[in-house]
């Protein structure tokens, strides 16, 4: 089985964006143990009060699966472990896994650590030993491993030997600047494995977009420890996308790294970890990502329907993913029959091409549906027979005004038919598009009451030619929510407010007709 060591709690939190609490550190480290990966690297418990707190709270936890390590680095070149602050601190910590990391690269020793290679060789050997000693298991983490194997291959083995004598159960191998190409990673880890009886584990960076193919390579020849984070999150480019490498090891090679029936979990954990830290998800990543099994082509969509396997390369649910259609003026027939299929709806082949025709002519005026499924709905439903929309508009007036003492604020008229009765309202607003939405959910609500629930929960513009100035075309995207449901729908026009109500009347059509 595949070891699977998680550093984005310390190597994931380098990333210049994030920062995680230590309720948020504790929240993740229990998404991964309940995945089930083998070890989870909490922190640096030597750099920091945050991290000396997370494993004062986490060694008091129980762990399902994992082993909480606290990471650390050898002891100071002029110091013995006994004297060292760090090494202190990693036994203090309290976890039962401490992974050291020393220096491996000669440039590194010389010019960064200022000592010779003997003494290098002796605190990766002596503060390894004085955990040992104290009941710790060490994995040891052998940085810049790979530039300093090219540089001088027998001095880095050296220092991996020094390790091995002081007791480290496994030795990592450390792309650090993440510079090695999978060729190189491959062809030296083999070297490795050859001159040293002892587990090895790959660490790689991403700066060369290599970091997953790195861990694979260094896999393939040898290593049964892999490092990476959730996401890639990481230093400069990132590490190694743990959220690729497991489906790979596990659906591609036939590699167990997790419990039995734990890789579904993945894209929920991928989605959880961005949520914490409070970062957009990158919903193009391999796997987990929404767009992974997200198919636009309307020769792709096509060939899916007679045969999932025809543009899939494997099932996205063994991740935990689901396929999606995306409808845009790429899109085929196809396209929207298995759109809305999705949502119980049976359009006719001819119906489907007059939606297509349509859908097509307005991306060409600037709409844009594929983040606006709702919309592409609508325009199904609408083509049944006998469809009647529950509301239609007949005029529609919006001022805003600077008052004295009041300062800025907008009103806007609403004028709507449904069924034989006219509905004529009005509404103030903190802005343009919140007054006509107030105003359409007021005249709306005498034979609606259902829309007080309707909550407008995102509202995005674009202007998509920006060398015509003001005149250009706007598009409007809303999302609106309802509990916990969520939809979205699209506008566009030279006039923002006309791209708005669009939108907006899309909006609360589709949440009356579909739904409540």
């Amino acid at each position: 089985m595949i070891e699977i060591y998680d550093t984005t709690l310390r190597d994931g939190t380098q990333r210049e964006d994030l920062s995680l609490s230590v309720q948020d550190k504790l929240r993740i480290a229990r998404s991964l143990d309940d995945l089930g990966v083998a070890f989870i690297e909490g922190g640096w418990p030597g750099s920091n009060p945050k991290d000396a707190e997370f494993f004062r709270r986490a060694t008091a936890m129980q762990w399902k699966h994992a082993s909480l390590v606290a990471f650390g680095s050898t002891c100071r070149a002029d110091a013995t472990p006994a004297e060292d602050a760090n090494i202190q601190a990693l036994l203090e910590s309290g976890t039962p896994v401490c992974t050291l990391v020393g220096k491996t690269w000669m440039l590194h020793v010389l010019e960064v650590l200022r000592t010779t290679p003997e003494n290098n060789l002796r605190i990766i050997e002596e503060s390894i030993a004085y955990l040992r000693e104290r009941g710790r298991r060490v994995i040891y983490d052998a940085e810049h491993f790979f530039d300093g194997y090219k540089a001088d291959p027998a001095y880095s083995l050296e220092t991996l030997r020094a390790a091995a004598r002081g007791g480290a159960e496994t030795l990592v191998l450390c792309d650090t600047n993440g510079g090695s190409m999978p060729w190189e990673v491959g062809q030296i880890v083999s070297q490795v494995k050859a001159a040293l009886d002892l587990p090895l584990g790959i660490h790689a960076h991403n700066d060369s977009e290599c970091a997953v193919a790195n861990s694979l390579a260094a896999f393939q020849a040898g290593c049964t420890q892999v490092q990476g984070t959730i996401n890639g999150y990481g230093e400069r480019c990132g590490n190694a996308n743990l959220c690729s490498i497991i489906p790979t090891l596990e659906i591609k090679l036939d590699q167990r790294c997790l419990p039995d029936g734990q890789l579904e979990q993945l894209y929920r954990l991928s989605h959880f970890v961005a949520e914490i830290a409070n970062l957009a998800p990158d919903e193009h990543l391999a796997y987990v990502g929404e767009s992974a099994f997200a198919h636009k082509g309307g020769i792709h969509v096509a060939a899916m329907r007679r045969s999932e396997r025809s543009y899939q390369h494997i099932d996205p649910a063994l991740v935990g993913n689901r396929m999606r259609v995306v409808v845009s003026e790429l899109a085929g027939r196809g396209n929207l029959i298995s759109k809305a299929e999705e949502f119980g709806l049976k359009p006719t082949s001819e119906a489907a091409s007059d939606v297509l025709d349509e859908i097509k002519n307005l991306e060409a005026r600037g709409y844009s549906f594929e983040a606006a499924e709702a919309s592409v709905l609508l325009r199904m439903k609408r083509q049944e027979k006998g469809y009647q929309p529950p509301f239609e508009m007949i005029d529609f007036m919006v001022t805003v005004e600077h008052r004295r003492g009041r300062g800025i604020f907008a009103e806007a008229t609403v004028k709507v038919r449904i069924g034989d009765e006219i509905f004529h309202t009005a509404a103030e607003g903190n802005g343009p598009v919140n007054a006509l939405d107030l105003a359409l959910r007021k005249a709306l609500q005498p034979r609606y009451p259902m829309v007080e629930a309707f909550h407008l929960s995102d509202y995005k513009v674009r202007i998509l030619d920006s060398t015509t100035g003001t005149g250009a075309i706007t598009r409007v995207l809303i999302d609106t929510r309802n509990g916990t449901k969520q939809w979205s729908t699209v506008g566009a026009s030279q006039n923002i407010i006309e791209s708005s109500w669009q939108a907006l009347s899309d909006s609360v059509e589709y949440g009356l007709m579909v739904v409540h």
